[in-house]
């Protein structure tokens, strides 16, 4: 035994074992890197009586000597060990991101996406014929200046513009910092191209894949948003009257009816008085469908991570990762209690249990106190018929916005409700086939979901490729 170790017995040591590395990491077909686990260790072997040994057979510089030894080996370990993770985290963080790139490329290159695929589009129809060069929409937009600015979203901003053969139009220039901005720019004209509907907006054109920017070229819709005019900008126009917010609804319902009977289904995914744009006549155009997805007529689900806007998704959606048709209902009956209310679907500035719309208009519903819910201003408490027809619509409010998926309404039964309403009938029994009994009713009470209130729960995706499931 050496001079130094002479007071330790003879099966102690005072050598540390050398940090451990494992790593593990998978190569897919495409080349792409993944890291499935890293692990470090730093292990210190002693036995029983070895440590005290070390310390109580020197005198007490020795002791203080061991005792800082150890402790400079633990802040060592320690530091060593934050190390690692950053860099672990360094490596996943770039790995995702080089991904997300991989992911982008391979949208811009893939078979239906190619040049071909924009011949194909040309040749589709005359609502989707043409491909935009970036200096025309340049041009017609005045280098996208911000006079020309009509608004922006999570995508990107939308211009007015002006084409030379004197059409006017609206022009969405995507994010360039968005790693979805492909995905979405593709989701639209892939879907929008083969969509004919009058209350579904037109879109014209967009540039070719080898342009200096993703541009969508649409119709202008120029009355701005249904959300301008209750709670925006426009409000203190009241121009929207109840016979126009009940037009507003069955257009909106007609146009999401379509959507959802056509082959293979579409589910919009955000349906919101901000995407609900109004012309000249106040008639609907439904808009952006960059977070729409579609499949076949016999599968009952979408399972993917959820994206849409605070107080308009689908609790059951937010909590399941299961997107349906129904999930546009409850967005739909989200819209029907701001055309009630004129509120915001959610407003930071209410007490806490009414932040959110829907949770409000639940309460106020339930405890019969639609004059706490109603715009008075649309004459519900003087005007008896419109008294009858915003209670009607509340009750259809009501169900769409239930936490059990098959409580809800079918957008075509919401659409039919909404003809017999607007037309005088109050077909009450057609009404309560598609309202929830008084036993049904109390489920509520037991603590219902809620659509969130904001993102801050990390529940938003940057990829929502879905998995089919039946």
């Amino acid at each position: 035994m050496s001079s130094r170790n002479k007071h330790l017995p003879s099966n102690c040591s005072r050598k540390i074992p050398n940090a451990s590395f494992e790593w593990n990491f998978s190569f897919d077909d495409d080349g792409n890197l993944t890291l499935l686990s890293a692990q470090y260790s730093y292990n210190i072997l002693s036995q029983q009586g070895c440590f005290s040994q070390s310390i109580v057979g020197g005198n007490k510089g020795k002791a203080r000597r061991a005792t800082r030894k150890f402790f400079l080996i633990g802040v060592t370990v320690g530091i060593s060990g934050l190390f690692v993770a950053c860099l672990i985290c360094l490596i996943l963080y770039k790995n995702k991101k080089l991904k997300f790139i991989s992911s982008s490329s391979k949208l811009l290159t893939r078979g239906n996406t190619s040049d071909q695929y924009f011949h194909d589009l040309e040749m589709t129809g005359p609502q989707c014929t043409q491909i935009f060069s970036y200096e025309e929409l340049e041009e017609a937009t005045e280098g996208f200046s911000a006079s020309k600015e009509l608004g922006d979203g999570g995508f990107g901003t939308v211009y007015k513009g002006n084409l030379k053969d004197s059409r006017v139009v609206a022009v969405k220039r995507l994010y360039k910092n968005s790693y979805r901005r492909i995905e979405q720019f593709l989701n639209e004209v892939e879907i929008l191209s083969h969509l004919h509907h009058p209350n579904l907006v037109i879109l014209y054109g967009c540039t070719a894949r080898t342009s200096d920017e993703l541009l969508l070229v649409y119709e202008f819709v120029p009355n701005g948003t249904v959300a301008d005019h209750l709670h925006g900008p426009r409000s203190s126009e009241n121009i929207l009257t109840w016979p126009i917010r009940l037009s507003i609804a069955i257009e909106t319902a007609d146009a999401l009816a379509y959507l959802h009977a056509i082959e293979p289904q579409i589910i919009h995914r955000d349906i919101k008085t901000n995407n609900i744009l109004l012309d000249d006549g106040f008639h609907v155009k439904v808009g952006d469908f960059g977070l729409s997805r579609s499949f076949p007529l016999d599968v009952t689900h979408v399972s993917t991570v959820p994206q849409g806007t605070p107080g308009y998704v689908d609790p059951v959606y937010h909590q399941c990762y299961q997107l349906t048709d129904k999930s546009d209902v409850y967005s739909f009956g989200v819209v029907l209690v701001e055309l009630i209310s004129s509120k915001q679907a959610v407003d930071m500035a209410r007490s806490n249990d009414e932040i959110n719309l829907a949770n409000l208009a639940l309460n106020k519903i339930q405890r019969d106190a639609l004059d706490e819910l109603a715009d008075l201003a649309l004459g519900f408490q003087s005007d008896q018929e419109v008294r009858r027809m915003v209670s009607s619509v509340a009750e259809l409010a009501f169900r769409c916005l239930q936490s059990d998926r098959d409580m809800r309404p079918s957008i075509k039964e919401v659409l039919e409700v909404l003809r017999v309403i607007q037309n005088g009938g109050y077909e009450r029994d057609k009404i309560a086939e598609i309202s929830p009994s008084k036993e049904e009713a109390h489920l509520l009470e037991r603590g219902p979901m809620f659509s969130p209130n904001t993102v801050m729960g990390g529940w938003m995706s940057k990829s929502t490729t879905p998995n089919i499931s039946t």
